[in-house]
């Protein structure tokens, strides 16, 4: 089975939804199961992981209701109050949710450059490791220094990072991206998704050659055993459309043998989150 590691799902409203501006009008509409699944079938994806759009209890509710609803579904990526004191009691409520396989806070929204190494924050996410939840990570490139330090502080949790850290890539920057980028991936209980690339480039005018490197580059620095594809759909289509994105990934995955490129599609995926065999037949 082939897994799309990175999704949402929506219900368009412009006051939830401010962040979705005139130049995203195509995203500025409804996403919901069925409509993701006439797109997963169409490019040979068999299961998905739905991530959190918005900072709410209510929506990680509905994410985990859609992946009861739907078996393609294979695991949801919520949102808890991590700074709060109390955190625990609701991560012990979701805990018994067997599809609720990770956490992730939209830290690349926060004013606070250095959100990610408050102490309330951190211990929030100390207590995702006795529930077996991974922590996924949403930042900047800017980012990338204080979130090395922040792994540092938690040798033991798994984390993935989402959309290669978003490089410049509209800017053909390559560095700091490249050697921090590099330094992080040297933390084994880090995973990397191929995925939100097209969005940080030329909408209307990048190609496979302006994200190759990008690509190559956490190829290098990860390995094929530590890297997922993912699509950001609906984001995504902003730049490009489910099939093309997942089409422009194999091409990037053509150097790959038959056995890593599994494993970029799917079972980096399922060793990361941890699911469960018999939930990806």
């Amino acid at each position: 089975m082939r897994i799309d590691a990175h999704h949402h799902f929506w219900r368009y409203n412009p006051e939830e939804y401010d962040w979705i501006d005139e130049s995203m009008s195509v995203i500025r509409r409804d996403f919901l199961p069925e409509h993701l699944k006439t797109e997963i079938e169409s490019a040979g994806i068999g299961g998905v992981i739905s991530v959190q759009a918005r900072q709410s209890l209510t929506e990680t509710a509905a994410l985990i209701d859609f992946a009861r609803q739907y078996d393609f579904i294979k695991a949801a990526v919520g949102w808890v109050p991590l700074t709060l004191p109390d955190v625990a009691n609701d991560l012990e409520r979701l805990a018994n949710e067997p599809k609720l396989r990770g956490v992730r806070h939209v830290l690349q929204g926060e004013p606070d450059e250095l959100y990610i190494l408050r102490d309330d924050f951190n211990a929030g996410v100390r207590a995702l490791k006795q529930f077996n939840l991974v922590y996924d990570i949403l930042i900047f490139e800017r980012h990338l220094p204080q979130t090395i330090t922040f792994v540092d502080g938690h040798p033991s949790q798994v984390f993935v990072l989402d959309h290669i850290a978003k490089p410049r890539i509209k800017e053909a920057a390559f560095e700091p991206w490249n050697r921090n980028i590099r330094e992080l991936a040297k933390r084994g209980n880090v995973f990397c998704k191929v995925s939100g690339m097209v969005t940080e480039a030329e909408w209307s005018n990048w190609s496979r050659e302006h994200l190759k490197r990008y690509f190559d580059t956490v190829l290098e620095a990860f390995g094929p055993k530590r890297l997922m594809f993912g699509s950001d759909w609906p984001v995504c289509l902003v730049a490009c459309g489910y099939k093309h994105w997942v089409k422009t990934v194999e091409y990037f995955a053509e150097q790959l043998s038959a056995d890593e490129q599994q494993q970029l599609f799917g079972e980096t995926a399922i060793k990361a989150y941890n699911l469960k065999t018999k939930s990806v037949r």
